[in-house]
């Protein structure tokens, strides 16, 4: 199974640019996010535990370069790869104070096989000198991904998860990112409670249209500790099945345009954390599923012009 003949995957991207495979570090910078600390609500993110995703090797009270370096060593048992993107995953990563935010990437980016950053965080907290911080290390030469987590286009789904900000939050980040010419990638959830698995693509389209670069989707994870687990014990949260998930993320990326990269098709999470659905703990079957999807729709296309 190869989909990177019907996937402009991520891994192939930095394959392709720098001759050879580019794998992330993940860390942990004791961030916190504006829907936590009460700038604009309690709690964080209806569905968000963040153990049941983040890598042991992250440890907010460990420097960033023990991080990475932890985070180096146990990659290397598994892959080859000989350089690194510093990824800043947990929580809100440009949600501080500019100067300690220059600090903690600049930490990052003199691991001399740290080739850029990958910064993960909210629309509603990427100020302008923020961007422009960002964009600095891109004109130097350094691989630098902005990942927006936008979840959902609809604010009915985004009010319901307390997210705490709105798709004209997202608008306006992408907006103005754009004239600091960053890479944007956006993160998508499929499921979300009240929405169906289609809605996503109606979410995906306005993403497109906005003109980002790359796009993650995974599936909704139920998980413990979170608010939408409490939510999903009374019945109130529906799980997506296995099938939709698979339709849905196939027409995705069918009607993905050339050059959008894929960072994410799917994800597992820690499965000690996870209630449902059963179904993602099984990454290949998934991706092995969307194959198939995707070799079915090319021999049709193939026949079709015969």
């Amino acid at each position: 199974m190869d989909l990177t003949r019907y996937v402009n995957t991520f891994g192939r991207y930095l394959q392709e640019k720098y001759g050879e495979r580019i794998h992330k570090l993940s860390v942990n910078a004791a961030f916190t996010c504006p829907n936590r600390d009460g700038a604009k609500g309690i709690g964080g993110c209806t569905f968000c535990n963040n153990r049941s995703f983040s890598p042991g090797s992250t440890n907010s009270s460990n420097e960033v370069s023990a991080q990475l370096a932890a985070a180096r060593e146990k990659v290397s048992k598994v892959r080859k790869a000989r350089k690194f993107l510093a990824y800043f995953q947990s929580y809100s990563n440009t949600y501080g104070d500019l100067a300690d935010l220059k600090k903690l990437y600049d930490e990052a980016l003199a691991e001399p096989d740290v080739i850029g950053l990958c910064v993960g965080t909210r629309p509603d907290c990427v100020p302008d000198p923020v961007l422009e911080l960002l964009a600095g290390y891109q004109q130097q030469g350094k691989e630098v991904w902005l990942e927006l987590g936008l979840q959902s286009s609809f604010d009915s789904s985004l009010e319901r998860i307390n997210r705490g900000h709105t798709f004209a939050d997202y608008e306006d980040a992408v907006k103005r990112s754009h004239k600091f010419d960053l890479n944007l990638c956006t993160h998508l959830i499929m499921g979300l409670p009240g929405e169906q698995a289609k809605d996503t693509l109606i979410s995906y389209r306005k993403v497109l249209d906005l003109g980002v670069r790359a796009i993650k989707v995974h599936p909704l994870h139920i998980v413990k500790g979170t608010q939408m687990a409490k939510e999903w014990k009374q019945g109130l949260v529906p799980e997506l099945s296995m099938e939709d998930y698979v339709d849905t993320l196939t027409e995705i990326i069918l009607a993905a345009p050339d050059d959008l990269l894929f960072h994410r098709l799917t994800g597992s999470g820690v499965h000690q954390y996870l209630l449902a659905p059963e179904w993602v703990k099984h990454k290949w079957d998934i991706l092995g599923a969307v194959y198939k999807r995707l070799e079915t729709a090319n021999n049709h296309e193939i026949i079709a012009k015969s």
